[in-house]
């Protein structure tokens, strides 16, 4: 038997980068995945891989951001499968350079609203189910900058620092629930995001690189490896941390 079959995951973000690499492990392992996304140009092409790899997946498009779209891709979600064990907040975007007094009002809140609002929107949407349920597993994807500074990226930190926030605290109000809910904090990942801030600046980007003890950046494969584990039963004790993926940045 495969490790998550009988499980059904939801992974926000699907179309691409971590998303995309976490969908098809989970997948592979034996998960009904559900990829949530804004792009069916992407995501379905994503879909027909995993069910030729022997995987069930679907596409639901859903734009985190707005309520409405959360709702409705839960509610799909609950209809054909009839329950939620797994959800990974992955759906995310980086944003504008900026020092903090530059940043403007659009940008400042897009970041907030897709980041932090989108996150508290899926796990609001689906804490009452797992609690009927009697467990689940909630993945939230946070950041480095979520746990400490980064210059001239100030609304994706607080964004970031707002999962973490979210994350513990509702780790402790649904852990009598069995419903673990941990957040994964990587560094710079080779992913559609990161690409063109890499090749913007090489010299900036290879500062980053060396300043990784590792001497390298992440892949998406590894960060979806961490959220496979977080959500197995290996896990199973786990609850409320802040898992850091980083070849030792912040060691």
């Amino acid at each position: 038997m495969k490790e998550f079959e009988g499980k059904v995951a939801i992974i926000t973000g699907a179309a691409s980068g971590i998303g995309k690499a976490t969908a098809a492990l989970l997948a592979k392992k034996g998960a009904k995945v559900i990829l949530a996304d804004l792009s069916a140009e992407k995501g379905d092409p994503i879909v027909e891989d995993i069910k030729a790899a022997g995987g069930e997946a679907r596409f639901i498009a859903c734009d985190v951001a707005e309520l409405a779209s959360v709702n409705s891709m839960i509610e799909s979600c609950l209809e054909e499968y009839g329950q939620i064990d797994i959800l990974v907040n992955n759906a995310g975007i980086g944003g504008d350079s900026a020092f903090f007094d530059q940043i403007s009002d659009e940008h400042w809140n897009r970041v907030i609203a897709v980041n932090q609002t989108g996150v508290f929107y899926c796990m609001r949407a689906v804490l009452p189910h797992m609690k009927s349920q009697k467990g689940g597993v909630i993945v939230n994807l946070a950041s480095l900058a979520g746990i400490g500074s980064a210059p001239r990226m100030g609304a994706y930190a607080a964004s970031k620092h707002a999962v973490v926030g979210m994350t513990k605290t509702a780790a402790a109000e649904y852990a009598k629930y069995n419903i673990r809910i941990n957040a994964v904090c990587p560094t710079v990942i080779r992913t559609p995001m990161t690409k063109g801030f890499l090749q913007a600046d090489e010299a900036m980007s290879e500062f980053m690189r060396q300043s990784i003890p590792m001497k390298r950046f992440g892949e998406a494969s590894e960060v979806a490896q961490t959220i496979c584990w977080l959500s197995s039963p290996g896990a199973s004790f786990v609850t409320g941390e802040t898992v850091r993926v980083d070849g030792g940045h912040r060691a």
